[in-house]
């Protein structure tokens, strides 16, 4: 095994991604060169990964996506690869925000980017306990299980420590893009840092 860069960015120090030392094959899809067998599934957080983060947003007018999560997204589509959200919702449980503005919110982000194959909302407090509250992993294993795959060959992709501890807990590869609210030691803690999210998703389709 060998230690390759992911990005220049100087917000980690944990900016590597492992991969096999063999050359790859050529993709059908992209003609580019993927370092290993491509994701089962590609999940992301929602606020402030695919989406500019809103606190309790019940308005779909106020949804604008993060730069290039369209195209992100689209370079998993045309490799076939399913693509979902994952998030925590507590504002419903707090209640700010009904489940009803929740959805009208996340049908406006697929307005926006495109289809998804799975929806994942939390919308317990830290206080409830709940088995799939990020960091904990049960939104991702539900995931799995309803697009019938393994988890320890999706990839979860966000913007804290809890998605990354979410995707650990599930056995899944989990990518931190980080914003201005990621803590350092959260960019440390990441087994993988990427830049933006395209470099997430080249990094998850092992593109060189």
């Amino acid at each position: 095994m060998i230690r390759k860069p992911l990005t220049q960015s100087p917000q980690s120090r944990n900016s590597y991604q492992q991969i096999s030392e063999f050359e790859g094959s050529k993709c059908q899809h992209c003609g580019l060169i993927h370092d290993y067998h491509l994701p089962s599934a590609v999940l992301f957080d929602r606020d402030n990964t695919l989406v500019v983060d809103v606190p309790y947003n019940g308005d779909p007018a106020l949804v604008r996506p993060m730069p290039g999560a369209r195209d992100a997204l689209d370079m998993l589509r045309a490799h076939g690869i399913p693509v979902g959200v994952i998030s925590n919702q507590s504002g419903i449980g707090r209640g700010l925000i009904t489940n009803s503005q929740v959805q009208s919110v996340n049908q406006r982000i697929t307005e926006i980017l495109g289809h998804f194959d799975i929806w994942k909302i939390c919308p317990h407090l830290d206080s409830d306990g709940c088995a799939c509250r990020k960091p904990e992993p049960g939104m991702l294993l539900s995931a799995a299980q309803h697009l019938g795959v393994d988890p320890q060959k999706m990839v979860f992709v966000g913007d804290i420590g809890a998605d990354i501890g979410a995707a650990r807990a599930a056995g899944c590869r989990g990518i931190l893009v980080p914003t201005e609210v990621t803590l350092q030691s959260e960019v440390d803690d990441a087994p993988i840092v990427a830049s933006d999210l395209t470099s997430a998703v080249e990094v998850a389709l092992g593109v060189h």
